[in-house]
């Protein structure tokens, strides 16, 4: 499952390398200049074409891996689930646990298991076809933005969309498909932020009654030199384990997106 979904992922950096109008390896001619025994450039390939020798097309596909973790946070789940993880540790008082790696780690195959359905649609309707060689590099790009485009559209709030249209100085679109995928990105995100903002602040309020009554009873016993987060703490990791805490709130999150 997990292979399938990083192969897609994949998919979506090397389409451009596959393509044949932009990448090829490139044979040693008059036109083009090289290195002996290190890299063949040519410039004016067959059909006024640019062809890259192979150690060139793999500098190139690993420079668009780096953009993996980009695509990952602007066109998934991972935003809202990774920002309600961090209220929730700041909420319960406990900056370090779980770990930075553990949340990370968390997020990321939660992320997995709510991009599912989507991945599942992309392989099927892009990936494996072009694979097959039913379609061609540009076709598959099209059937794979489709669900992506889906998905962060039934969570992106109009007053986004209209504000990045107004932005770049776009025309009311007339439905979902005229709107351009680099407006819709960045509604989407800022739509997530806010949505992940409200569940952070409805999780902070049953602490938030706990420090208030620990506090109170610190000062009115006048032990006013004791820090209440340090008495409040132990509270809150036992309300939250006694009410079953992790599962109500990774429940939630998943549940948010179905």
């Amino acid at each position: 499952m997990f292979k399938k979904m990083f192969l897609i992922l994949i998919f979506f950096l090397w389409l451009p390398i596959l393509g044949d109008s932009l990448l090829m390896a490139a044979p040693a001619s008059s036109s083009g200049f090289g290195v002996p025994g290190s890299i063949n450039l040519n410039i004016n390939g067959s059909e006024g074409r640019q062809n890259y020798s192979v150690p060139i097309q793999i500098f190139l596909f690993l420079t668009f891996l780096t953009f993996i973790p980009a695509i990952l946070i602007s066109v998934t789940s991972f935003t809202r689930v990774s920002i309600v993880f961090h209220f929730l540790r700041q909420a319960l008082g406990t900056t370090e646990a779980p770990s930075n790696q553990m949340v990370i780690g968390l997020t990321l195959f939660l992320t997995f298991y709510i991009m599912g359905p989507v991945w599942d649609q992309v392989n099927q309707e892009a990936l494996q076809p072009m694979m097959a060689g039913n379609i061609t590099q540009t076709e598959a790009i099209d059937k794979a933005v489709k669900p992506l485009r889906v998905f962060m559209m039934k969570y992106t709030r109009e007053k986004d969309l209209a504000l990045f249209l107004s932005i770049a100085k776009k025309a009311r679109p007339r439905n979902a498909d005229d709107i351009p995928t680099n407006i819709m990105i960045p509604a989407f995100m800022i739509s997530e932020l806010k949505t992940s903002f409200q569940i952070g602040f409805v999780l902070f309020i049953p602490f938030l009654v706990i420090d208030m009554v620990v506090a109170t009873v610190l000062l009115s016993m006048g032990m006013m030199q004791l820090p209440p987060v340090m008495v409040s703490m132990p509270f809150k990791i036992l309300l939250f384990v006694l009410v079953d805490g992790w599962n109500l709130v990774v429940g939630s999150l998943v549940k948010s997106f179905y």
